[in-house]
């Protein structure tokens, strides 16, 4: 386990680098120059952040992060229209806004030592991200990383003592004129210092983005004379460009530790010019070795850093999905993983590790038979891990006590014999009941409290609190399940089925009826595509199926090839050419309800969002005689174009998936939707954030306007202020009724 096949991170001579820490890619020139260290930007403070705030009724409240006592939260919400940072007390009612700034908030983290919130945010609802932090009264706020013009910032874990945050830069956009950074440049255009807006306040809460941060107003929703934000227009003309260059260089990432108090310039902790992926996961309580997540999606791995040299100790493979792949032990003798590592489905690993941090004995200590480990919450004292499981899209959480490392071992380096094996654990796997079917997220609360990100098909996202050995109960501030929609039109909890592909591998989706349905009609049916490919259909509200639904539209909300929760080949087997199989996938699916008697063949839609976006396209130019019409959210319509211009590290981790845009050219090009246009035969509808520099708006832009070259209704919706994902409520809103219109429009019988 110790070292790792060529293009592992790697040792680099301390005085090449004027004695900064630093691990790089073997394949990379060791001698480059990293990101930029963060640039610290102190920030006026807040004022009155203390007072209350009523909810609105229907919200969701997510990403917990309680204090070292447990007793207060910090989390996002969006009761404001906006997912901003608030806090509130774990068992009370009072909750403070800590930023009124329309830059969607991403993650939040409560330092240990209690005196910081750090957190990310996305300016202008775009991909580039920066981190901020504030003192929980709204005191001392200051944007850590992440201000300088083009670049993105995304947080790593504080250090045990919360003397330092780690924070992952990226090298910033450079030789571009203000003007020319058109949709990847967050709130307007980028500037090198805080713009003049960022000294304003606004109520209790320092405004942090530009006068143009505003939200989408739905028509007749806005005050007199306000703009009407539906962007519904044909795309701009452009030529289309088959075969651009792949965007595979450029955009290195760095991770630095730093002192959110200024005090300490940032601590450079390692390189990857050209890497996909680089978090800081942990450190030891004494610096010594530091856990990286590294590595492409289908890639990903763990590696051990000795700070002192910079060196690799030792990596193991990881699975996808959360990125808090792991922890070390107090003493950091012992590394426990989510791994699935010659192994079909991720389970619970502990990494023996030397003085050096060398592996020195890996074995599972939790799995479950053809169920993945989710989420893994391991405390800081080390005795105890919260484990979520992933049983067919529903959570089960248990409590599990942690093998203590032995003291005296024999022999030494990979593949050691511990004398006396491990102290057993002192209690078996508690489970933890819950009230709803999913946990998206798991924070340790004070010494045996926990703080949940909870979610069901009959309630939106909310925090739950409570012992790790007894049922969490809602927190006061979350939205309570009956105020999920508006009265009258209650939530439909969806039923579960599986089915054969033409190849004979198992699918299963969610398949949601519209209420007040006669159990013999065939109804129009809406099949939706998730995004990743690597993600999964969770039985969880949303209120894009409660809007199509509304609209009198069934959803089947499937899990084709690709997907996470059945096992490492099924995410793995629409690779390469097996995505060919993954379009065929959703011929199936929409074959299958319309078999059962659930869906009326003549009137079947399809829509997704990401790569769901690019299934989309794809089915309804492989299976034309299928769909009455389809809605492509953000989707790749061109993978070339698409490697073309993306982000760099997001072009390299794609490629794993994908293909690479170089080797597998004529692949990419035979696979993407515009080389089949002329099959196109039905209207379609495209929606874009014009921030998105994840699915750049030109995949949108090129096949709209070739399908409406070719005589077919297309249309783009343009939304404002938007990303890849589209946090805005009323973008949301827009987004929702839009589609839900133009799919009941053209599947009218």
């Amino acid at each position: 386990m110790a070292g790792g096949p060529a293009g592992d991170v790697a040792a680099v001579p301390r005085d090449r680098l004027n004695g900064r820490r630093t691990v790089v890619d073997q394949r990379s020139d060791p001698v480059a120059s990293p990101p930029a260290a963060p640039l610290a930007v102190v920030l006026p403070d807040a004022h009155d952040t203390r007072e209350g705030h009523s909810p609105v009724t229907a919200h969701g409240c997510w990403y917990p992060s309680a204090d070292p006592t447990g007793g207060q939260v910090a989390f996002i919400c969006n009761r404001g229209g906006v997912p901003q940072l608030w806090t509130g007390s774990a068992d009370g009612d009072d909750v403070h806004l800590l930023d009124t700034g329309l830059d969607p908030v991403i993650e939040a983290s409560w330092s240990p030592d209690g005196r910081w919130i750090a957190y990310t945010t996305a300016p202008g609802g775009g991909e580039h991200t920066r981190v901020l932090c504030v003192r929980p009264d709204g005191g001392d706020r200051r944007i850590l990383a992440g201000a300088l013009a083009g670049s993105t910032a995304y947080l790593g874990r504080w250090t045990r003592d919360g003397s330092a945050i780690a924070i992952t830069t990226t090298d910033p956009l450079v030789g571009l004129p203000v003007t020319e950074l058109g949709a990847g440049a967050p709130s307007g255009p980028y500037q090198e210092v805080p713009p003049s807006e960022w000294t304003s306040r606004d109520g209790p809460a320092v405004l942090l983005g530009g006068g143009g941060e505003v939200g989408i107003p739905l028509p007749g929703t806005g005050p007199p004379g306000a703009p009407v934000s539906t962007v519904l227009r044909p795309p701009t003309p452009a030529p289309y460009e088959p075969s651009p260059e792949p965007h595979l260089t450029g955009g290195g990432l760095a991770a630095y530790l730093t002192d959110p108090a200024g005090v300490r310039p940032p601590e450079l902790l390692a390189t990857e010019p050209a890497g996909a992926t680089l978090r800081v996961c942990d450190t030891t309580p004494d610096g010594r070795l530091v856990l990286l997540l590294r590595g492409p999606r289908g890639g990903r791995e763990a590696v051990v850093l000795r700070t002192d040299s910079g060196e690799t100790a030792c990596t193991v493979p990881v699975a996808d999905g959360d990125p808090w792949i792991g922890r070390f032990s107090p003493d950091g003798r012992m590394l426990y993983l989510r791994s699935d590592a010659d192994r079909e489905f991720a389970a619970l690993v502990a990494v023996e590790l030397g003085p050096d941090g060398a592996g020195r004995r890996r074995r599972v200590i939790a799995q479950r038979d053809g169920v993945d480990l989710e989420l893994l919450s391991v405390r800081d004292d080390g005795r105890s891990a919260v484990l979520a499981w992933n049983v067919r899209g529903r959570t089960e959480l248990e409590v599990l006590a942690l093998p203590v490392p032995a003291r005296h071992r024999v022999g030494d380096g990979v593949g050691a014999q511990v004398d006396g094996g491990h102290a057993p654990p002192e209690l078996a796997p508690r489970s933890l009941p819950l009230t709803h079917e999913v946990v998206t997220r798991i924070s340790p609360a004070g010494p045996r409290g926990l703080a949940l990100a909870v979610s069901g098909s009959v309630r939106r996202p909310g925090i739950w609190h409570g012992a790790d050995g007894g049922s969490p109960v809602r927190t006061p501030w979350s939205s309570r399940d009956e105020d999920a929609v508006a009265p009258g039109r209650p939530p439909e909890r969806p039923e579960h089925l599986r089915l054969q592909a033409r190849d004979g591998l198992e699918l299963g989706g969610w398949y949601y009826r519209a209420p007040g349905r006669d159990p013999d009609y065939h109804a129009p049916c809406v099949v939706h595509l998730h995004g990743g490919p690597e993600q999964q259909e969770r039985p969880v509200f949303d209120p894009l199926y409660h809007e199509l639904l509304g609209h009198g539209l069934d959803v089947f909300a499937p899990d084709v090839r690709g997907s996470l929760g059945a096992g490492r080949s099924f995410v793995n087997a629409d690779l390469g050419a097996g995505r060919f199989a993954a379009i065929d996938d959703v011929a199936d699916c929409a074959a299958h309800v319309v078999t059962l008697g659930l869906a009326d063949p003549r009137r079947l839609a399809v829509m997704g969002h990401s790569y769901g976006g690019y299934l989309t396209l794809a089915s309804l130019v492989w299976h034309p005689e299928l769909f009455r019409t389809g809605v492509s959210v953000c989707g790749m319509s061109d993978f070339l174009t698409f490697f073309a211009g993306t982000e760099p590290w997001i072009a390299r981790s794609a490629a794993m998936k994908y293909g690479h845009p170089e080797r597998d050219r004529d692949l990419l090009h035979t696979l993407s939707p515009m080389s089949r246009i002329d099959e196109l035969r039905v209207p379609l509808l495209a929606v874009h954030g014009e921030h998105d520099t994840n699915v750049p708006l030109g995949e949108s832009e090129q096949m709209v306007r070739a399908a409406r070259q070719r005589g077919f209704p297309a249309e783009l919706l343009v939304l404002p202020n938007e990303g890849h994902e589209f946090r805005n409520t009323r973008s949301r809103v827009l987004f929702r009724r839009t589609a839900a219109a133009w799919i009941e429009r053209h599947l009218a019988a």
